[in-house]
Formats: C-alpha cells, sequence, structure tokens
C-alpha cells in the first residue's frame, strides 16, 4: 500500500475500533460481566495476556468509581481459550482519590464446571486529575525512525500460528532486537518497537494493557524459541497517553530456574512514559 493509500485510509476512533468492541462485556447483574473472547487475540490457541488485562480493566472501570487503572496485578492461573467467559469483580474500597477491587474471569470446562483463569487486583483513580510536574531520570528507547523498522508483515511469523493478534497490531521492531529472525539471536534480553492498533485507534489508558504484553518476547533474542507465558503481570499506568504511535522497550535480565522477567516501558508520542510493567514469565528450556 502506498503512503498515500495509508494517509487516506480512514482512522478507527476509540470507543469505536476492533479492540473496543473485543474487550466490551454485557452487565449480567452488578459486578458480573459476560464477554466472548475473540480469536482475533490469540497466540497460538491462547488468548494474548494484555488483551484479557484490557479486558478485566475494562470491567472495573465500570464496577469501581473511578475510571483510571492506576496499577493493576494479574496472575493468569490456566490458559484462556477464546469463546464464552465470566467476569466478576468486587469493590475492596472506594475512596476519594483511589479505588481498589479485584477481578477474575472465568470459564468452562468440557463438563460444564467453572475454571479461573485470570485474577487480578487494581486500584483505579483520575489520571486527569494528576499534578503536572515530572522528576525523572528515565529517557525514552533510542528506536529508528519507523520506516526503518520491521513489521511481521516483513517475515515469517516466529511461532507457527502467531499471526492473528499481529494482523491487529502495528508493530514495527528495531532492528537492532531482531537478531532472532535471522537466526542469530543477540543473547541480549532486550525487545523494543513502535506499537499501536493497526486500524489507527489512538491510544488510552486501557490500551496500555495491552501494550506491554504485545511485543514479541525477550526470550528470542537471548536464544530460546516458543511461547512463554505470562505467570504474573504487574501494571503502572503513569499517564492518559498522547495520541500516535507508543514507543514499548522491553528488557530482561536474569533467566533462572525456567523464570525470567521482562520489565516494559511505554512512551507517547509527546516522549511522556506513560506505563512501566513487570511480568514472572515461564522460559521453555529444551
Amino acid at each position: 500500500m502506498s503512503e498515500a493509500a495509508t494517509a487516506a485510509a480512514p482512522r478507527a476512533t476509540i470507543g469505536d475500533s476492533e479492540f473496543d468492541r473485543d474487550t466490551a462485556l454485557t452487565r449480567r447483574a452488578p459486578g458480573v460481566y459476560d464477554i466472548d473472547l475473540s480469536a482475533g487475540w490469540t497466540i497460538i490457541n491462547a488468548v494474548n495476556g494484555g488483551y484479557l488485562l484490557a479486558v478485566l480493566g475494562r470491567a472495573l472501570a465500570d464496577a469501581l468509581p473511578h475510571q483510571d487503572p492506576f496499577t493493576i496485578s494479574a496472575h493468569y492461573l490456566t490458559a484462556s481459550q477464546p469463546g464464552p467467559a465470566v467476569v466478576r469483580t468486587d469493590v475492596v474500597r472506594g475512596g476519594r482519590t483511589l479505588s481498589t477491587g479485584t477481578a477474575s474471569l472465568l470459564q468452562y470446562d468440557e463438563q460444564g464446571n467453572e475454571v479461573e483463569r485470570i485474577r487480578v487486583l487494581a486500584s483505579y483513580g483520575d489520571l486527569g486529575a494528576l499534578p503536572d510536574d515530572v522528576r525523572t531520570t528515565a529517557t525514552p528507547p533510542a528506536i529508528p525512525p519507523m520506516e526503518q523498522c520491521f513489521g511481521p508483515e516483513d517475515g515469517p511469523a516466529p511461532v507457527d500460528g502467531s499471526s492473528a493478534i499481529a494482523d491487529r497490531l502495528m508493530l514495527k521492531l528495531d532492528p537492532a532486537t531482531l537478531g532472532w529472525a535471522l537466526g542469530q539471536p543477540s543473547g541480549k534480553g532486550e525487545m523494543r518497537a513502535w506499537f499501536g492498533l493497526k486500524d489507527g485507534r489512538d491510544p488510552d489508558p486501557l490500551s496500555l494493557l495491552l501494550a506491554v504484553d504485545a511485543l514479541p518476547p525477550t526470550a528470542f533474542e537471548i536464544g530460546l524459541r516458543g511461547w512463554v507465558p505470562t505467570v504474573e503481570l504487574t501494571v503502572h499506568v503513569r499517564s492518559r497517553p498522547a495520541p500516535g504511535p507508543l514507543r514499548v522497550s522491553i528488557t530482561t535480565r536474569n533467566l533462572a530456574g525456567g523464570f525470567l522477567e521482562e520489565d516494559a516501558e511505554v512512551w507517547d508520542s509527546a516522549g511522556r512514559l506513560v506505563a512501566q510493567s513487570r511480568q514472572l514469565a515461564r522460559a521453555r528450556l529444551a
């Protein structure tokens, strides 16, 4: 597609994009929601953890007196599958500036028994009410211009069947973190990319929950292949992101005992650090 055609393509707006439709829930009762998890956000056969976190984040935004996630910690108990699911929320505390709640996502096994997939504890507030004072030593990641980076469309999928979520993202990976795609991983646990939604929807606090868990695993650049399932993921949302593409940087310093950490930073188009996360993931060493 030419640059002119790309520029002319209609852009989805917040509230009217595939991401919004696929994270929308139906309230069954106070604190209880139904959703059909979309197969469009899968990696191999499992639903992506960032998409799941956005689903639970949306449920909590409805259940709690505040709308914006400040911190959300998730434990992934079993792999989620596309299809029907129920989300149950509970308000732990409703304060003046922060409210706290829990949420669980459950599906059903072949015998009709409930199976809990993910459980979160989160605190919500109003990001728009935060002071503007910023004192930081953090700096945005140095990523080449987007036209010098590469996306999933530029090469084969790293794992068979893993392209469903990639088809819904605008991902342009820093060539310096793409050694694994050429069979020459650097051994450094680093992944950097420009990030957005394929339909052009601008980022918001809920889409930041997806952004921290949407890049290829840093394990690829360490020299491992295959699925790297998340055990626990904590996200801190620091600010409402400005319109435009995000820059995401993820690093791993330690792989031990078959587990590794991934530390992510998300920067918006205004050069602000808008989200941070740390996750513990299981690595397959075979």
